[in-house]
């Protein structure tokens, strides 16, 4: 029993180890830039391609269950991680309850996860939905979710016009699609509410309309905000025991967080999805450069990148992750800036070459596609987010002086 104790003791203290050296290392890597024989060397590996082929339909989705509470890990019975915990949370605390919240400040600190107990307010904060000023946000909340609302009783009864009809019909397909081992997301109320969220969205932004894989953004702002009255065990939590007030005060702010979200990454849902296309052509571009044993073997399996990286670009790696990761990557794609656009180009880019020694052992396009849509992440949690986060740090400065990888 001891051995077992001392064990989980020494894992956490490395984990936590690892964070704080990513943070001290952090401020030196922005000062980084390659030399000249990197970059003549990334010359180099240029090659001829094809044009990429257009995307006719989304690869199988792989099921992933939850595994474990989508409620923060960072709780433990180390006492030195509660101390440190409990030092961060203090200071979240602080920030949030100044007059004015320095959003720069906060986006330091939340770039290497945020708290549980204050993750939704930090979220509000970051995404652009609350104001800064402390005493504006009520008002601000009150006229937004009165502003929601005011769409539903506006346009939802139009779902079953010919103009919308094939919209609200493709969206109600998909939602009972979105995390089909959570039992949370099987409730009637909470596909109510997702098919609601996800029909004014298309409405109100006719140049993308609703395309699949916009459902799959919903959920985390919506786990996260619905945290904020739930203890423990969000994914198995009876929607319908909340007041009706509470009900609709997290759709109300899970739509406006997400609208938030794709206002960035709009491009991405447009027609023929160019902003995934472009982002799809950068990733190769990078991979290439990064490590060109990997790509060559692509090459050689006759594997394009659109063929698996589609997705990534499309559910922002939802679909490769469990929710609770998804959470915690989002929680430093709010903090950095151009997070789910810019930043997630070199998170996709840290996470292939993850999986470097498993891709080179595929022998055939089949096999190498079939790892490259199920990658075993299924017990991934804080520590391996953390590690794939400063990875994708450090190619981003590593490669940003790099010859036109990628245009935005």
């Amino acid at each position: 029993m001891l051995s077992v104790v001392y064990f989980h003791c020494k894992t956490i203290r490395n984990a936590a180890n690892i964070t704080a050296n990513f943070e001290k290392s952090r401020s030196k890597i922005s000062h980084f830039r390659p030399q000249k024989s990197e970059k003549s060397s990334a010359k180099s590996w240029r090659y001829s391609r094809n044009t990429l082929q257009k995307q006719q339909s989304l690869p199988v989705r792989p099921i992933i269950p939850l595994v474990a509470r989508i409620s923060d890990q960072n709780a433990s019975g180390a006492p030195l991680m509660m101390v440190r915990e409990k030092t961060r949370l203090d200071k979240f605390k602080q920030l949030l309850a100044s007059p004015n919240t320095d959003l720069e400040e906060l986006r330091k600190h939340s770039w290497s996860g945020i708290p549980r107990e204050v993750r939704p307010v930090t979220w509000r904060l970051l995404s652009g939905y609350l104001p800064a000023n402390r005493e504006r946000r009520d008002l601000v909340l009150q006229r937004k979710r009165e502003e929601y609302f005011g769409f539903i009783e506006q346009y939802y009864h139009s779902r079953t016009d010919e103009n919308h009809r094939d919209t609200y019909r493709q969206i109600h397909i998909d939602i009972p699609r979105t995390n089909p081992l959570i039992p949370l997301f099987q409730q009637p109320l909470v596909q109510e509410v997702f098919e609601r969220i996800l029909f004014i969205w298309a409405i109100r932004h006719p140049a993308s309309g609703y395309v699949q894989g916009i459902n799959d953004l919903v959920t985390p702002f919506f786990v996260v905000f619905l945290s904020e009255f739930v203890e423990e065990d969000v994914e198995n939590f009876e929607m319908a025991s909340l007041p009706l007030d509470t009900q609709r005060n997290i759709e109300a702010d899970s739509f406006w967080c997400m609208s938030k979200l794709l206002d960035g990454i709009q491009d991405n849902y447009t027609f023929a999805q160019p902003g995934i296309q472009i982002k799809v052509k950068a990733l190769e571009e990078l991979v290439s450069r990064i490590d060109e044993d990997v790509h060559v073997h692509f090459q050689k399996c006759e594997v394009e990148y659109l063929q698996f990286a589609f997705r990534w670009m499309n559910n922002l790696l939802m679909r490769e992750l469990p929710l609770r990761c998804t959470i915690r990557l989002w929680d430093t794609y709010q903090a950095e800036s151009e997070g789910f656009s810019h930043f997630h180009l070199y998170v996709c880019s840290a996470f292939l070459i993850k999986w470097r020694k498993e891709i080179l052992s595929m022998v055939d396009f089949q096999s190498l596609l079939m790892l490259l849509q199920n990658l075993p992440t299924i017990h991934w949690g804080n520590e391996e987010v953390g590690l794939l986060l400063a990875e994708a740090y450090r190619l981003k400065y590593m490669f940003a002086d790099a010859p036109s990888h990628y245009k935005r």
